[in-house]
C-alpha cells in the first residue's frame, strides 16, 4: 500500500510542476498580447551577449555572499557543517527553487542535505528559518531605503500601500516570535519523550543563535548587500534594454517585485516577477515593454545561475565518494 502512493505522490509533484510551468508561461504570454511586441523586441536587440555573460559572472559572484550568509547563520545555531556542505546545500537549493516539483522545494532540497551533511539537523532547521528571516529584513530594509530616497517623487497611489506593507512586515515578524514564546511551554506538555527531545534541540539551536547577535547583524548587512547588487545588476539590465531609471525607484520596486514572486503560482516565481515589475514602475513612467525586456533578461541569468548551480551541488556530492573511500 505504501509501495503503490509513493509513485502516485511523485507523479502529483510532477504534475504540480508541470502546472506552474504552463503558469509562468501563461503570464508572460497575457504580457506579450498585451503590450506592442516591436519595442520590445527592439529592447532585446540591444542587450549583446557578452555583457550577459558579464552580469552572469558578476551574479554568481554575488551568491558566494549568499553561501557565505547561510553558512555563517546554520553554524551559530550549531549545525557544524563545513563550507563546502554549505555550498552543496545552497546550491542545491538555488536549483530545487526552479526545477524541484514543490512549493517550498528550494528549502526543502536545502534542508535535505545540510540534515544529511550535519550531527545537529535541528540546528540546520532553525538557521535556515534564521536565514528566511534574514532575507525577508534585507528586503524590507531596501524598500526602506527606497521610501527615504523617494520622499517627493513617490506616486501617491503606491504611498499608502508601501507604507502598509513595512507595517506589516513589522508587525507580522513580532507576532510570530511573540506567538511562539506564547505556545512554547503548552506545545511541551504532555508530550512523548522523543518529541520533548526533538524540541529541546530545536531550544538548544535557537539560544545558540540568540547568544550570536552579532553573526545575525553580519548576516543582515551581508543579505542586504546581496540583495543590494542584485538590485544594481537589474538597473543595469534596464539601462542596456533602453531602460533609465533612477536607482532609487528600483530599490523601492524591486524588492516588492520579489517578495510578490514568492506567491506560490508558478515555478521560481517566473512571471509573476516581471507582471509586479511592470505595474510598480508603470507610476514612474517606466516603459512596459522595456520593463519586460529587462525582467526576461533577469529571468535567464537566474535560470543559468540555477542550472550551474545544481551542477556545483552535483560535483560537491560527487567529490564526497573519493573521500568517503579514502
Amino acid at each position: 500500500m505504501t509501495a503503490d502512493r509513493q509513485p502516485q505522490k511523485s507523479n502529483h509533484g510532477w504534475v504540480f510542476l508541470l502546472l506552474r510551468w504552463v503558469a509562468a508561461l501563461l503570464i508572460l504570454g497575457i504580457l506579450f498580447y498585451l503590450l506592442p511586441v516591436a519595442p520590445l523586441r527592439s529592447a532585446l536587440a540591444r542587450f549583446p551577449f557578452s555583457r550577459f555573460i558579464a552580469v552572469l559572472l558578476i551574479y554568481l559572484v554575488a551568491l558566494t555572499g549568499g553561501i557565505t550568509k547561510w553558512h555563517t547563520v546554520v553554524n551559530s545555531a550549531g549545525a557544524q557543517l563545513s563550507f563546502a556542505a554549505s555550498a552543496q546545500c545552497y546550491t542545491s537549493g538555488l536549483f530545487g527553487a526552479l526545477f524541484l516539483p514543490s512549493i517550498i522545494g528550494g528549502d526543502v532540497a536545502r534542508l535535505a542535505v545540510g540534515i544529511s551533511r550535519s550531527p545537529r539537523p535541528a540546528a540546520v532547521i532553525t538557521g535556515n528559518v534564521a536565514d528566511r528571516f534574514l532575507d525577508v529584513a534585507a528586503q524590507l530594509t531596501l524598500i526602506s531605503l527606497g521610501l527615504m530616497l523617494l520622499p517627493g517623487s513617490l506616486p501617491v497611489p503606491l504611498q499608502a500601500p508601501a507604507k502598509r506593507l513595512l507595517f506589516v512586515g513589522v508587525v507580522g515578524a513580532a507576532a510570530f516570535w511573540g506567538l511562539v514564546l506564547a505556545l512554547y511551554r503548552p506545545i511541551l506538555r504532555g508530550r512523548s519523550i522523543r518529541i520533548r527531545r526533538r524540541l529541546a534541540q530545536l531550544r538548544h539551536a535557537i539560544r545558540a543563535v540568540s547568544r550570536r547577535p552579532w553573526r545575525l547583524v553580519f548576516g543582515w548587512l551581508l543579505g542586504t548587500s546581496v540583495q543590494g547588487a542584485y538590485v544594481v545588476l537589474t538597473a543595469l539590465l534596464g539601462i542596456t534594454c533602453g531602460l533609465r531609471l533612477p536607482l532609487r525607484v528600483w530599490l523601492f520596486a524591486w524588492p516588492l517585485a520579489k517578495i510578490a514572486a514568492v506567491m506560490p503560482i508558478t515555478q521560481g516565481g517566473i512571471g509573476v516577477r516581471e507582471a509586479a515589475l511592470v505595474v510598480l514602475l508603470a507610476p514612474f513612467g517606466a516603459p512596459a515593454s522595456q520593463v519586460l525586456a529587462t525582467g526576461i533578461v533577469w529571468e535567464g541569468v537566474i535560470i543559468t545561475a540555477g542550472l550551474l548551480a545544481g551542477l556545483t551541488a552535483f560535483l560537491l556530492r560527487y567529490s564526497e565518494f573519493p573521500q568517503a573511500r579514502r
